[in-house]
């Protein structure tokens, strides 16, 4: 039994993984321009930041992400008129973005949903 419960896992974690992927190469030609663009690869990343960091993932972790992508994507609209975003504030952006959001959705890490935020953002800036 425990065999099983342990493949089922694997095998649950590689599925969500694969998904995750899928998402960010389906939004790599749209180049994560708009605000629900940002929030869905936000989401995927966040997915898949909380399939590697090996913690219980879920709902919180495409919440991180998709609140880091938001914000990103709303700092990029006040901070710069032409567009171009900037990976430093990016990054910075996204972790505190997320490692707030994380207090409210889950009781990991403080550091945990920083990088969430920090790797959605990050992929977003990437991406555009």
């Amino acid at each position: 039994m425990r065999r099983f419960d342990l493949l089922n896992t694997l095998l649950s974690r590689g599925a969500i993984a694969g998904l995750a992927g899928a998402m960010m190469l389906a939004a790599q030609p749209a180049h994560a321009g708009s605000l629900g663009e940002d929030a869905a690869v936000g989401a995927g990343v966040g997915l898949g930041t909380g399939l590697i960091l090996g913690d219980d993932f879920g709902v919180d972790d495409a919440a991180n992400g998709a609140a880091a992508g938001v914000a990103c994507h709303i700092a990029n609209e006040e901070f710069h008129e032409d567009g171009d975003r900037n990976l430093l504030e990016d990054v910075a952006i996204g972790a505190v973005a997320a490692g707030g959001v994380g207090l409210i959705t889950n009781d990991d890490s403080f550091l945990e949903n920083a990088a969430q935020g920090a790797a959605a953002c990050a992929t977003i800036n990437v991406l555009d």
